[in-house]
This record gives structure tokens, C-alpha cells and sequence, in this order.
């Protein structure tokens, strides 16, 4: 279940108002986004740390971050994901994180993006299947 009831002080409602706050292509691109992490996985839970959205699920999924020019989502993981697709094109050099920069006008394949958030979720609810039972 998405935690996304509660009040204007709830993560969700802080996210809510960023989105808001934003009030131009980037909230509303940030919005398709939060929508497509939350249909992935139901059991996402949306928190706001380093004063951005984060979304959880037995660990980091990713991050919401918005810029002057672009969107950013970065993976915690992204490293160790399949991405067929090809949609991560930030973040390339480091050895765990990996992130997808949308510019103004980009699209990006909602399947593929759903994908990434379910990859993401497997991975952290196999790492901690794998502690629990050592």
C-alpha cells in the first residue's frame, strides 16, 4: 500500500507541494513520474529526505530531484539493474547509482520506467530476504 494518506505534513503531502511549487513542466513531468513509480509497485512508500522526494521499498528506489533544465530520478542501485531500454544516461560512471536526466518536451517508455522501479524493488527485497535468513 502506497503511503500516501495524510496530512500537508505527511512525505506525500510535502511532495504534493513541491509539485505544486514547481508550477511549470518540471512538477507536472515529476508528477507523471511519482504516478508511474506508484502504479509499479503498490507497496512504494514516498518519503522526503535531502529535502527531495524519495521513494522506498525495503530500501531506496530513488529520488525525485528537479533542476533549472531537467528532471532527474536517481536509482540508489541503478548500477546493478537491467535496463534494456537504455534510459539511464546520468550517473553512467559510478558503481552504484545510475539516473535518467528529462529534459522540457522528453518522453520516456512508461513500460521500460515501470520495469526499472520493479527491478529496483526485487533487488532490495532479495538483498533482504538473503540477510534475514543468514
Amino acid at each position: 500500500m502506497t503511503q500516501s494518506t495524510g496530512g500537508a505534513d505527511s512525505a506525500s503531502g510535502r511532495i504534493d507541494r513541491h509539485l505544486a511549487e514547481l508550477g511549470d513542466w518540471r512538477g507536472q513531468t515529476l508528477a507523471t513520474m511519482r504516478r508511474l513509480i506508484r502504479e509499479a509497485d503498490p507497496d512504494i512508500v514516498e518519503t522526503w529526505k535531502w529535502d527531495i522526494p524519495v521513494w522506498e521499498h525495503a530500501g531506496v528506489i530513488c529520488t525525485g530531484e528537479s533542476y533549472k533544465g531537467k528532471v532527474k530520478l536517481t536509482f540508489a542501485k541503478g548500477a546493478a539493474l537491467d535496463d534494456p531500454a537504455g534510459l539511464f544516461n546520468a550517473s553512467l560512471d559510478g558503481k552504484t547509482r545510475r539516473a535518467i536526466d528529462i529534459q522540457q518536451g522528453e518522453e520516456i517508455d512508461a513500460g521500460a520506467f515501470q520495469a526499472l522501479v520493479r527491478g529496483a524493488v526485487a533487488l532490495n527485497t532479495s538483498k533482504v530476504k538473503t540477510k534475514r535468513s543468514a
